[in-house]
């Protein structure tokens, strides 16, 4: 039974590789932003990270997603930081609550 070991290891690879991503600013593509995306019950949510960090020094950020679309956010950080957003303890808890990158 080798077919059940192979999904195995291919559903965790890919756990990992978005659970890299999420952690590591330097390897967003459209840096300082990382689109996530939630798809439930026929629906997407869309939302945005952001490595206030490193643009901003601020810390308590790392595992938020602010939501809305990528394309249509504000543009001072003022306006952007009072966004709807979900905070989590840890980027597992991101990824448990179905957010993954887009």
């Amino acid at each position: 039974m080798i077919a059940p070991k192979i999904a195995e290891t291919g559903a965790a690879s890919a756990a990992a590789r978005q659970l890299l991503f999420v952690t590591t600013p330097a390897l967003w593509p459209a840096w300082p932003f990382l689109p996530v995306v939630r798809r439930t019950r026929g629906q997407e949510e869309l939302g945005v990270m952001f490595d206030v960090v490193g643009t901003a020094g601020r810390t308590g950020f790392g595992s938020t997603v602010f939501l809305g679309n990528l394309f249509a956010l504000p543009e001072r950080l003022d306006e952007f930081l009072v966004l709807p957003r979900e905070t989590f303890d840890a980027a597992e808890e991101l990824l448990a609550a179905g957010w993954g990158v887009d």
